[in-house]
């Protein structure tokens, strides 16, 4: 049996970042009956859109897929933590569980940084599934960097 395809995805969706120019993120939304309903990617240069991280992008386009603006039941794989804007999206979209790769400590919004969903504003708290695939995660990262230096 596979472990973890959707991720698995999402850090093929983050390498096709990578070659065009982007920070390499990935993310896969799920729907409650295992149907994927968004694939995509960081394209923050490519849109000239700083909103247009890959969990952001992933959450339109399943709420779209969805004909809803929540999105109950609904898993989100996503390569790196999210960042403060992302968890505060993936709350107010009620995503049930979130699992992620790497850990971010200079901009997480999950784990590190403001840690939205301890807040009590947080709208709904998902489920949080951290370390998925990391190490292939972090290297995809940590060779973006350093070509770039």
């Amino acid at each position: 049996m596979d472990r973890f395809p959707h991720m698995k995805r999402a850090l093929e969706l983050a390498a096709e970042a990578a070659e065009a120019g982007e920070v390499p993120v990935g993310a896969v939304l799920v729907g409650p009956d295992g149907a994927v309903l968004a694939e995509t990617r960081n394209r923050m240069r490519e849109a000239h859109d700083p909103t247009a991280h890959a969990e952001i992008a992933a959450i339109r386009a399943a709420c779209a897929s969805m004909g809803a603006d929540r999105l109950i039941g609904c898993d989100l794989y996503v390569t790196l933590e999210p960042c403060p804007m992302c968890a505060a999206a993936i709350s107010a979209a009620r995503v049930a569980r979130v699992y992620y790769g790497a850990s971010d400590p200079k901009s997480g919004g999950v784990e590190q940084g403001p840690r939205i969903f301890s807040h009590p504003q947080a709208h709904h708290v998902p489920e949080i599934y951290d370390g998925i695939l990391a190490p292939e995660a972090t290297a995809l990262l940590q060779d973006f960097f350093r070509a770039r230096r």
